[in-house]
């Protein structure tokens, strides 16, 4: 079986940008895991959408996240990045969300500096916690692990509340602590996403929230800004729930699906991708033949 998390590692050192789109749930994640992309992204905001029906904004727990990443990490061909929150505590269960994922299956995990309860990180509000803080817990996820291709993903919210360069700073001190790869969320303008991108030696994780707080960029702008991996944790999401909402209007309107015009997958492609024709192979191979 192909180890997933040497696999993001090994594309990490490879020339080129790494797209992970945002999975939120078991359908999207099988339709995503068919294209053959680097890595996946598991959407803490979309996951705990999709899984309570619930903003993120810290409601979810660390039993009711780990019991996602596993169930995509086991399903998924694809490497996944799992959002870990703030580690859903102090230090011990930072020690204990490393290790959980881990053993979930992810390839990595992210962590961020906000304060508990956490905010969405292109919502306004968000506070960090003290840098030296946020440095123990870079230094117990990466003691944590059991393996060093479990890579530990340090996320700064310090840009909105205190400025570009403390979230520079940070990015620095967790990059000492033990982090694999940076991501500071939320520049807002292309100077400074290209002075993030001058800042740093390690991998650089760029957020690309359509309708957020930093310019989208394109795949070539991306690279030539320094970054080496780049998440759409919501593209998927806002999609699927703008075509939901059409057919559910559709619905109210007329009071049937006759003559619906929002594009639908056909009923057959959705049997084969949810696995049905691996069940009827089975029970054709397993019928009793008396």
């Amino acid at each position: 079986m192909t180890n997933k998390k040497k696999t993001l590692c090994e594309r990490l050192q490879q020339p080129g940008l790494l797209s992970a789109p945002g999975v939120f749930d078991m359908v999207s994640l099988r339709l995503a895991d068919t294209y053959g992309f680097d890595a996946l992204y598991m959407t803490g905001f979309g996951a705990v959408a999709s899984h309570m029906g619930l903003p993120d904004a810290g409601l979810a727990t660390y039993s009711d996240m780990v019991g996602r990443v596993k169930a995509m990490a086991c399903m998924a061909q694809t490497p996944l990045i799992a959002d870990g929150d703030t580690g859903y505590g102090g230090l011990l269960n930072v020690a204990h969300t490393v290790r959980g994922y881990e053993a979930a299956g992810a390839a990595a995990i992210q962590l961020e500096d906000q304060e508990f309860p956490k905010k969405c990180g292109h919502t306004m509000g968000r506070r960090v916690i003290p840098m030296a803080d946020m440095v123990r817990k870079i230094q117990v996820a990466s003691d944590a692990r059991s393996s060093s291709d479990f890579l530990i993903i340090a996320r700064t919210d310090a840009r909105s509340a205190l400025g570009l360069d403390e979230a520079l700073r940070r990015a620095e001190a967790y990059a000492r602590a033990g982090a694999d790869i940076l991501f500071v969320e939320s520049p807002e303008t292309e100077d400074e996403m290209r002075q993030i991108g001058r800042s740093f030696d390690l991998p650089l994780l760029a957020n690309m929230v359509e309708g957020g707080r930093t310019p989208i960029q394109t795949q070539q702008d991306l690279e030539s800004m320094g970054y080496k991996l780049a998440i759409f944790p919501v593209t998927a999401l806002l999609a699927a729930t703008e075509a939901m909402k059409a057919v559910y209007a559709s619905f109210k309107q007329n009071g049937s699906s006759a003559g619906i015009s929002t594009p639908l997958m056909p009923f057959a492609d959705l049997t084969k991708l949810m696995g049905f024709e691996e069940i009827w192979e089975f029970e054709k191979r397993y019928a009793d033949s008396n």
